[in-house]
Formats: structure tokens, C-alpha cells, sequence
């Protein structure tokens, strides 16, 4: 039973991954075009340069999820790659409870009041020619805290199927 629910997570965690890739290459090219518009012809545009960090957010927001997932978060690994298979899933899944999930669940909670407020003054760009709707990007912060929580359920329960010996 362990082993689909990590199945099934990872698969919408992986889904995940590959929207923010293709994100991550929708910002390369606003980039790419803004630079050209810039220095070519002159030309720039607000609402580009805020669609960049707006994309940027969004890719790293989501692919915290992602590289928990794929083992590509930090953790002192000179002394982790130490110990026994074991002993490295119950710290992983010491950790995550007691110290990601707290965290994950402390900004999502904290960061539902920020979006509201944004939402409510119909937030926009200070910069004329900016984005409006400003609150659809602050929105991402508490989304994208809870999909680290559900990939953190996945990664609990990965290790608790290294830890049993059924992987």
C-alpha cells in the first residue's frame, strides 16, 4: 500500500517538474526577447521584466517540491553519506517531520493572510506599464508551500519503505 501511495505522489510531483521546466524555458525566452527588444531596438517593457520574476518565483517556489523529491535538496552529506541506508531514512524522516513540515506549514498558513490582503485591495504594479492582479503571483507562495507539504508526505513515506527494507 506504501509503496503506490509513493508512486502515485512522485508521478504528480514529476508533473509538477516538468510544468516548471517548460516555465523555466518560457522565462528564458522573456528574457532572451526582452534583451534583444532592450538593446536592439531600444525598447523595453515593465510588464516583461516583471512577467521574468514573476516566472522566476514560480520555478523556484515549485521546484523546492521537486528537488525533495529527487534528493537535490542540501543536508550535510559528509557525515550522512556515513551511515547505513537505514539510519539515513529515519534521519530524512526525522527531519521532515519535525523540521520541514513545521516550517512548510508555518509559511503556507502566514502567507494565506498576504495573498487576501493583496486580493482585496486588487494589488498591481506601482510601475506604469507593470502587471496587474498582482495577488495571482503572492498566491503562489501559499500553493506552493502546500505542495511541498504533499511532497514531503511522499518523501516520509519513501523512506519508510527504505527503512522496512521494501525498496
Amino acid at each position: 500500500m506504501l509503496l503506490k501511495i509513493e508512486t502515485i505522489i512522485e508521478s504528480i510531483v514529476d508533473i509538477v517538474g516538468k510544468v516548471t521546466s517548460i516555465l523555466l524555458l518560457l522565462m528564458i525566452f522573456n528574457v532572451f526577447t526582452d534583451v534583444i527588444m532592450r538593446y536592439f531596438f531600444r525598447n523595453s517593457s515593465v510588464g516583461m521584466q516583471e512577467m521574468e520574476w514573476h516566472l522566476f518565483s514560480i520555478v523556484i517556489l515549485f521546484g523546492v517540491s521537486v528537488a525533495l523529491k529527487d534528493e537535490g535538496h542540501v543536508r550535510v552529506d559528509f557525515i550522512y553519506e556515513k551511515f547505513s541506508v537505514r539510519k539515513k531514512a529515519m534521519i530524512n524522516i526525522l527531519g521532515t517531520i519535525f523540521f520541514l513540515l513545521p516550517l512548510a506549514l508555518l509559511v503556507a498558513s502566514g502567507s494565506a493572510g498576504f495573498v487576501m490582503d493583496s486580493y482585496n485591495i486588487n494589488e498591481i504594479s506601482e510601475d506604469p506599464g507593470g502587471l496587474t492582479h498582482r495577488w495571482i503571483i503572492k498566491s503562489m507562495i501559499p500553493l506552493s508551500f502546500l505542495f511541498l507539504i504533499f511532497s514531503s508526505v511522499g518523501y516520509v513515506v519513501k523512506n519508510i519503505n527504505i527503512y522496512r527494507g521494501a525498496k
